[in-house]
């Protein structure tokens, strides 16, 4: 994954209204779940980008992103709860590319991308 440059207006904005007043990495990662709790429009639809060895879905799948993984299943990665069959299985947001018309559920979801890109950690 090539890394991005830097891009100011998302920097001040996961600066100043996701990760603020964040001192440790448990903050920063609470600071990422309940940003996006909050943002996301769910269910929305989102596909497949990159394979993981944790995930089973495979590049172009599309499923459809019904809630947040637990807080406790996202202290290290931001995991999301998609339809897979008949259950609910947490994959990697990072895996994904949101098909949400939604603008803010797509900010949200790019701006988690942009933070894995840019090798940021909690």
């Amino acid at each position: 994954m090539t890394r991005p440059r830097e891009q100011h207006d998302r920097e001040q904005r996961i600066l100043f209204e996701i990760v603020v007043d964040a001192y440790d990495d448990m903050e920063r990662a609470m600071g990422w779940y309940h940003y996006l709790s909050d943002v996301l429009d769910m269910p929305f639809k989102a596909r497949c980008k990159t394979l993981r060895s944790i995930s089973p879905l495979d590049v172009g799948d599309e499923v459809q992103v019904v809630a947040m993984a637990a807080e406790d299943d996202c202290m290290s990665e931001v995991f999301v709860l998609v339809e897979y069959g008949k259950k609910k299985l947490a994959v990697p947001l990072a895996q994904l590319d949101c098909q949400s018309q939604h603008t803010e559920t797509s900010q949200a979801v790019k701006d988690w991308h942009y933070w894995v890109a840019r090798g940021y950690a909690y």
